[in-house]
């Protein structure tokens, strides 16, 4: 299946894959399957060890890691949870791209680990909730070497590479679209709830990817062949009575409003199953240049702005947060593969854009409850009311900054 070749105007494409390196590992979840390394795999030639303790100090969550620094080289992260009920995930990053990252990390789970192969250079450990919340983490030895080639040369490499996150966010999109669909089919509406927290978030990653999809066949009006109309139509959108309303936001209602899984409910779950299938059918055909990746970037912060701030992408969970840092993350991963190429034209829009991010992850972790479906707390209109004007002030600058990129990787 395949779709126009034309990339449509808002289109994203993410990626959590490392130029000419051996350090990628999957964008989430980490690269093995998050069993503890046997004890003295380094001693016998194996990769370096890192333990990371996340624990209650005090009253206030922390990450710690036992070294801050290692050699290049290869380099396994083993992840315990004594006692930090605020911290349930732990990211490595490089210049803002997710290197590694290990999520559901619940006290008293046993240690869980990811590998990766590490050049030179600063690092930091992203552990949100802890009241350290960037550690940094040093490895020495050879650094990779800079891109080569001219700037457009590195930026259209980063684009290529880009179109790989947006193929491994889909899959994973596609994983826990069939988890949900299990969950509904059985009946159990708490069990739902959870999974649908958790399917969404590949999807917001990847948001602005899927709008303006239509498969072949289907003119742009048609909403029959329109993924984003099937997958992700909210409430507040016109239904087309010919088509009729599917997709998460249809399962959302039964589950949160209804509060019961009916038979219809469970068609909802077993179409999104079909139509999530349809998208990753297509994404791994496309190919972009910098300036989508850019735009698209800044889209999804319009899409925190336009739909997650006021509440009306999640009318009936209200877990709208998820959502923001879903795509905050999106466009995050985006920036980070046009990094390498926009340091040559503008060092200091990156050095401003570094520390926007920065600033946005640290406020989003306030939010953070780990008690709650997708780990943020419940946007209650309460809490809108209270908060909307901070959110909008605080991811206000990050946008413009990123809307300033297109122009200049173009």
């Amino acid at each position: 299946m395949s779709v126009s070749s034309t990339p449509p105007r808002r289109l994203l494409t993410v990626t959590g894959l490392l130029a000419a390196s051996a350090m990628v590992l999957s964008a989430c979840g980490g690269s093995d399957s998050g069993a503890a390394p046997p004890a003295g795999d380094a001693q016998q030639g194996g990769p370096a060890a890192v333990t990371v303790t996340l624990a209650n100090e005090g009253g206030t969550d922390s990450c710690k890691p036992d070294k801050d620094s290692v050699p290049a080289g290869p380099v396994t992260f083993t992840v315990t949870n004594t006692s930090a009920a605020g911290i349930t995930e732990v990211e490595l990053l490089k210049d803002q791209r997710i290197v590694g990252e290990k999520e559901n990390l619940a006290p008293g789970l046993a240690p869980v680990s990811f590998t990766a192969t590490l050049d030179g250079g600063a690092y930091q450990l992203y552990c949100p909730g802890a009241g350290t919340d960037h550690v940094p983490f040093t490895v020495t030895g050879q650094a990779a070497a800079p891109p080569s080639g001219s700037t457009q040369q590195i930026l259209a490499q980063g684009s290529k590479e880009y179109a790989g996150y947006v193929s491994g966010q889909i899959d994973q999109l596609a994983t826990g679209a069939a988890a949900l669909n299990t969950a509904v089919q059985s009946g159990n509406v708490e069990q739902s709830r959870t999974a649908y927290a958790k399917a969404r978030t590949y999807y917001e990653h990847a948001e602005s990817s899927v709008e303006g999809f239509v498969l072949p066949g289907f003119s742009a009006e048609d909403n029959a062949g329109n993924l984003d109309y099937l997958i992700d139509m909210r409430s507040s959108t016109p239904v087309d009575d010919k088509v009729g309303w599917s997709g998460f936001h249809a399962i959302e209602r039964d589950l949160w409003k209804a509060k019961k899984i009916t038979p219809q409910t469970k068609k909802y779950a077993a179409d999104l199953v079909t139509n999530v299938g349809k998208l990753k059918s297509v994404v791994g055909s496309l190919s972009y240049k910098p300036e989508d990746l850019a735009n698209g970037a800044a889209d999804l912060l319009e899409e925190v702005q336009n739909s997650k701030i006021t509440g009306e992408e999640e009318e009936f969970s209200h877990i709208d947060l998820v959502d923001f840092a879903g795509n905050v993350e999106g466009a995050q991963q985006a920036y980070a593969s046009l990094r390498p190429g926009l340091v040559k034209i503008d060092a200091n829009l990156v050095q401003t854009i570094d520390k926007q991010f920065e600033s946005v992850l640290s406020m989003l972790d306030t939010y953070r409850d780990p008690s709650a479906p997708g780990g943020f707390k419940v946007y209650t209109p309460q809490l809108r009311a209270s908060d909307a004007k901070k959110l909008t002030a605080a991811i206000q600058p990050l946008h413009d900054s990123l809307a300033a990129i297109a122009q200049k990787v173009v």
